[in-house]
C-alpha cells in the first residue's frame, strides 16, 4: 500500500458533502416546536468519527483478501438479516433495525456492502460461465436470499438496489448485454405478479405516484409537502434556517429519506445544483480508479459501489420531487443515520484501497 496513492480528492469531496449534511441537519432540527425538535448533530459526529476508523481499517487490509471472504461475510449477511425479522425492532410498520446501546442498526444497509464484496468474488472466478445465459443463474440465484429477506422486512427501496448493483457488475464481468435486457424485460413482464407480493402501504405509494391528490392528507402528503417546499426554494433558496415547509413541520422525514427537500427549500436550485455536481465529482473519481485499476476483483467491487452510489443518489432526488415513487432510500452522506452513513464509508475505503493498490497510471 501506498499512501501517496490515496486519492485525496475523492476524500475531500466525501468530507464536504458531510459537512453540507450536518448543516441540514441542524436546520431539519431547528425548530423546537416541530417532532424533531433535538440536536441531531452530536449523534451524526459520532457515527462519523466511528465510520472514520472503519474507513481506515478498509483501507489498511488488502481488498484482495476482503474479496476472499465474500461468502463469509455473505453467510454472515444473510443470519443478520434473519434475525432481525425475529428480534429486530419496528418502527412504522418496518422491522429493520437492531437497537444496540440507544444506537439503530440497519443490516440491510450494510448487507449492500456485503453483497458486492460476494458477488465480486464469484464473479471473478466465474467470468468464462457468464457468456452464455445459463451462467447467469448463479448470480440470481445468489441475489435471491438478501433480496427475499430485506423485502420482508419490508425495504423496497434497498431491495430493488441490488438489481442495477448485480446487473452493472455482471456487465463489467463480461456478461452479454442482450441477455440482460431479457432479464429487465422478463422482470417487467412479470411485474404484475409481484404487485401482489407488495404490503398495503407500498401499493399506496405507487399509486400516489401515479396520482398524489388520491390522498393528499395520507400517502401523498409528504411527497406534496416536498413538491411544495423544494419549488418554493426558487433558484437561490430562502436561506438557512428560512424554510417554511421545514421549520413549521410541514415536511416528514425532512432529516432522512427527504433532507434533499430542505436543501432544494433554503439553498434553491443552484445550491441543489452544487450538491448534484459534487455527487457527480465522487462517481467521476471512481470510474477513474476502475479505468485504471488492473484487477478484475478491484473492477468489479468498483462498478458495484459506484452503482449503488449512483443509484441510490438518483432515487432518493428523484422521489423527493415526484419523479419516482417514495421507496424509502436515504441520501448517502447527508440523510440522519449512522448505518447510511457507515455504509458509504466503508464503499469509499474499498474504492480508495482499489485505487492504492491495483491501479496503472
Amino acid at each position: 500500500m501506498d499512501i501517496k496513492e490515496l486519492d485525496k480528492t475523492l476524500l475531500a469531496l466525501v468530507f464536504l458533502i458531510f459537512i453540507i449534511g450536518l448543516f441540514c441537519l441542524y436546520s431539519a432540527s431547528y425548530s423546537r416546536n416541530v417532532e424533531f425538535g433535538v440536536n441531531l448533530i452530536p449523534k451524526q459526529l459520532t457515527w462519523m468519527a466511528i465510520g472514520l476508523v472503519i474507513l481506515v481499517a478498509v483501507l489498511l487490509i488488502d481488498y484482495q483478501k476482503i474479496v476472499d471472504m465474500g461468502y463469509f461475510f455473505y453467510g454472515l449477511g444473510l443470519f443478520a438479516l434473519f434475525l432481525v425479522l425475529i428480534f429486530g425492532h419496528a418502527t412504522l410498520g418496518a422491522q429493520r433495525w437492531f437497537t444496540i446501546a440507544g444506537f439503530n442498526l440497519q443490516p440491510s444497509e450494510f448487507n449492500k456492502i456485503v453483497f458486492i464484496i460476494m458477488m465480486a468474488s464469484y464473479l471473478g472466478h466465474a467470468r468464462a460461465e457468464i457468456v452464455n445465459i445459463k451462467g447467469l443463474l448463479v448470480p440470481l440465484l445468489l441475489t435471491a436470499p438478501p433480496f427475499i429477506l430485506i423485502l420482508a422486512q419490508p425495504d423496497l427501496g434497498t431491495a430493488l438496489i441490488l438489481v442495477p448493483v448485480l446487473f452493472a457488475m455482471l456487465l463489467v464481468a463480461g456478461a452479454r448485454p442482450k441477455h440482460l435486457i431479457g432479464f429487465v424485460l422478463i422482470g417487467l413482464i412479470s411485474s404484475p405478479i409481484f404487485w401482489n407480493f407488495l404490503k398495503a402501504y407500498q401499493k399506496k405509494r405507487l399509486l400516489v405516484f401515479l396520482n398524489p391528490d388520491i390522498d393528499p392528507l395520507g400517502a401523498g402528503y409528504t411527497i406534496i409537502q416536498s413538491k411544495i417546499a423544494i419549488g418554493s426554494g426558487g433558484f437561490f433558496g430562502k436561506g438557512w434556517l428560512a424554510g417554511t415547509q421545514n421549520q413549521l413541520n410541514f415536511l416528514p422525514e425532512r432529516h432522512t429519506d427527504f433532507i434533499f427537500s430542505v436543501i432544494g427549500e433554503e439553498w434553491g436550485f443552484f445550491g441543489a445544483m452544487v450538491l448534484v455536481g459534487l455527487y457527480f465529482l465522487i462517481l467521476k473519481r471512481g470510474l477513474i480508479i476502475i479505468e485504471r485499476t488492473t484487477d478484475i476483483y478491484g473492477r468489479l467491487v468498483g462498478a458495484g459501489i459506484l452503482t449503488m452510489l449512483g443509484i441510490q443518489v438518483f432515487v432518493n432526488i428523484s422521489m423527493t420531487i415526484g419523479l419516482m415513487p417514495v421507496v424509502g432510500l436515504p441520501l448517502p452522506l447527508i440523510s440522519y443515520g449512522g448505518s447510511s452513513l457507515w455504509t458509504t464509508l466503508i464503499a469509499v475505503g474499498l474504492l480508495l484501497n482499489v485505487g492504492m493498490r491495483r491501479t496503472r497510471f
